[in-house]
């Protein structure tokens, strides 16, 4: 006989930690312990917990109108579009309510634009250790057994290739590739950066080919290099890119981004969401990008990854044999560790600091891009007296 289930299904390695409010940088339990947060519920929270801003924004619009579906004109979805448009490389918005979703769009996007051109391009063209989210196409996008395993029979068409592998993604990107999907800084695969000079060679295979070019700047995205987006430090651009969790700033929002060829076939009809778009997700969404593009902010965020990388150099120096190295890029940084990662996070969350484990036995750094420099100082306090333990 099986055992009964919890009212919530168990899906989840849950910490026992109940917080019940969050400001900026720091969570506070029910009790009132507080903790400080690294984690930014995996790299959503970009503005900190309860920014005045986003509070404000979100009260003003759940007073004034919450939902009344994509049948009619939005104008704060339509106010977002525009934002998004004029600071990026796209032509084109489509809203979605999380990464997994813009996944998926992206994927049709590209299927529909190599139907409509009346060519046969069966291939996708993944990597080792992507994450693109959990639903049936994007476990397939990625590969990993890990995710895949138990789930089959996967949507057919994705080809995943090694990591850093530049002899294999030559030979396979041929004219039956439809596109090539990457994330410019991989985050769940460990905070493995794809260099600018690979980056801008990506983009040549893919003009000489044809192929689309896909990013996957959900966590890479937002702010969190130092760059609106990631790939932006390479001087190039893609042709659909996937946006999400810090453009909602913990409002679940999502976006594909695209340019007029890779949109030629989202015609009416072809897509659509129930809840995406929605007045209140747009309404902060909105604000969130007013705040990132306001003068001075990302140069903010470089300032104090420059502080943060420079404080983990000196902990892996002093700590040789629990750390490795450091890696990422701005505020999206990863310890590589020689202990089991999951102990450095245990040990970090027992001196009050919350960390995230990752793939490559890494621990995850995502700050809130708000975090003042302060409670970075007292962050790598915690965190050298976490390895002391160790």
């Amino acid at each position: 006989m099986n055992a009964p289930l919890p009212p919530l299904l168990p899906t989840y390695n849950r910490s026992p930690l109940r917080f019940a409010r969050g400001e900026g940088a720091w969570l506070i339990e029910e009790d009132g312990t507080r903790y400080l947060d690294l984690t930014s519920g995996i790299g959503v929270n970009a503005l900190g917990h309860a920014h005045p801003a986003l509070v404000a924004t979100l009260t003003d619009q759940a007073q004034a109108l919450w939902h009344v579906s994509n049948l009619y004109q939005i104008p704060a979805q339509e106010n977002l579009a525009q934002a998004l448009v004029g600071a990026t490389f796209a032509d084109t918005a489509f809203f979605t309510n999380s990464g997994t979703e813009a996944a998926e769009l992206a994927i049709k996007m590209v299927r529909k634009y190599w139907h409509d051109a009346g060519e046969s391009r069966p291939t996708i063209l993944t990597f080792e250790g992507a994450f693109h989210g959990r639903s049936t196409g994007a476990i397939a996008a990625a590969g990993s057994d890990k995710m895949t395993h138990g789930f089959g029979p996967l949507m057919p068409g994705f080809r995943t290739l090694p990591w850093g592998d530049h002899d294999a993604l030559r030979a396979a990107l041929d004219d039956t590739v439809a596109a090539v999907m990457i994330e410019p800084i991989q985050g769940e695969g460990g905070i493995r950066p794809l260099p600018e000079p690979c980056l801008k060679g990506l983009r040549d295979l893919c003009d000489q080919t044809g192929a689309l070019l896909v990013f996957d700047e959900v966590q890479c995205g937002m702010g969190r290099t130092g760059r609106l987006f990631a790939h932006e430090w390479a001087g190039i651009s893609p042709d659909i890119m996937l946006v999400a969790k810090g453009i909602g700033g913990g409002f679940p929002l999502g976006a594909v981004l695209a340019n007029a060829r890779a949109a030629t076939g989202m015609t009416a009809g072809t897509h659509g969401s129930t809840y995406g778009g929605n007045p209140l997700a747009c309404a902060v969404g909105a604000k969130v990008v007013e705040i990132m593009t306001a003068p001075g902010f990302l140069d903010d965020v470089s300032r104090k990854a420059g502080q943060m990388r420079q404080g983990l150099e000196a902990l892996v120096a002093s700590h040789p044999d629990i750390f490795e190295l450091v890696r990422g890029k701005g505020l999206m940084l990863g310890l590589k560790c020689r202990k089991p990662n999951t102990d450095i996070v245990r040990a970090a969350e027992a001196r009050h600091l919350l960390t995230v484990p990752a793939a490559d036995n890494v621990i995850r750094l995502l700050p809130p891009l708000t975090i003042t420099s302060d409670d970075i100082t007292e962050a790598l306090a915690r965190l050298d007296k976490a390895a002391s333990t160790l």
